[in-house]
């Protein structure tokens, strides 16, 4: 896929090394589960991110990241490289690279605790010059008061902002309006709408131009020009749905930039989402644009059936 020289997405936020374990289950509190498997693998929000939009094709990925001077910096900053994405780092000496631990369950399910290390280490004054960035993709893994900073500089210089609401947090309002397109799961929409009623109540609540709802297997629900859009996802054999949000996330950014179509760039990401799930790990399982587009070729769009029960599962009261 041909990269357009002004398709330019700058991810700022957050890179972790991520410490998974397989279990039957994900443990409830106080209970002990054996695991029965362990790996490590390059994760985060931000990198997650960054990685997807670079394999997504067509735009040029870059991104901001604080790293520690320890040894987990190293396989973090690699994957990164090695994706393709260009990596803006601030070398933080008295804080260790960010950590999570991740437990995913046999159904594919996962629970995850993120120590932010250095990544909370990551300030207003560290965001790059903005010119030649079409899209600036954030999340809420690094401290709030320098997400709004970015925000609002990105909207001065004119620059289309990206807003994924994870992990789950009230949002101010001098944040909200220096976003162009905010991204949420449906735990994450009642967070930031107040838990007002359905989906699509909760949307209209929001005072954003554009909010997206992934609804997992569901496939995804966006308000658009003051109406709402849905897009059935894709039926997969899932094992890991971690990043799988994060998957949607940088491929969505990375059709922004290019100017695709919005129903165009939702399909394709719930498509890369779908294919995350089938593979283990985070950035691991990330897609490439060839894979994503032989999963839209071999699928048929879904019939209208699909499409108006989405619809209605948006509408009705939760």
């Amino acid at each position: 896929m041909t990269v357009s020289p002004d398709a330019v997405v700058l991810v700022a936020g957050s890179a972790n090394l991520d410490f998974a374990v397989r279990a039957p289950h994900v443990p409830a509190a106080g209970e002990t589960v054996l695991g029965h498997g362990f790996a490590t693998f390059p994760g985060g929000k931000g990198a997650n991110q960054a990685v997807a939009c670079a394999r997504a094709g067509g735009a040029r990925t870059r991104m901001l990241l604080a790293l520690g001077e320890d040894a987990f910096a190293a396989p973090v900053e690699a994957s990164l490289r090695e994706a393709g994405v260009t990596c803006e780092i601030v070398r933080v000496r008295d804080a260790a690279t960010g950590t999570a631990f991740v437990c995913v369950s046999d159904d594919g399910e996962n629970a995850i605790t993120v120590t932010p290390g250095a990544n909370a280490r990551l300030h207003p004054a560290h965001l790059p010059a903005l010119d030649g960035v079409r899209c600036l993709l954030l999340q809420l893994e690094t401290p709030l008061p320098t997400v709004v900073a970015w925000a609002r500089a990105a909207r001065v210089a004119g620059v289309t902002v990206i807003l994924n609401a994870a992990p789950a947090q009230a949002l101010p309002a001098e944040l909200l309006t220096a976003v162009d397109v905010l991204v949420v799961n449906e735990g994450e929409l009642a967070t930031v709408a107040g838990h007002r009623g359905g989906i699509a109540a909760d949307l209209a609540a929001i005072d954003v131009a554009e909010v997206i709802v992934t609804l997992g297997a569901r496939g995804c629900c966006a308000r658009l020009d003051g109406g709402l859009h849905v897009q059935p996802g894709f039926r997969v054999d899932a094992v890991d749905t971690t990043a799988a949000g994060d998957t949607f996330c940088g491929t969505l950014a990375a059709a922004i930039a290019r100017g695709l179509p919005v129903a165009e760039a939702l399909r394709r990401a719930c498509a890369a989402s779908a294919l995350a799930c089938t593979r283990h790990g985070a950035q691991a399982s990330v897609p490439a644009a060839d894979e994503v587009d032989a999963l839209l070729a071999g699928f048929a769009d879904p019939a209208g059936d699909a499409y108006d029960d989405l619809a209605a599962y948006c509408a009705a009261a939760r």
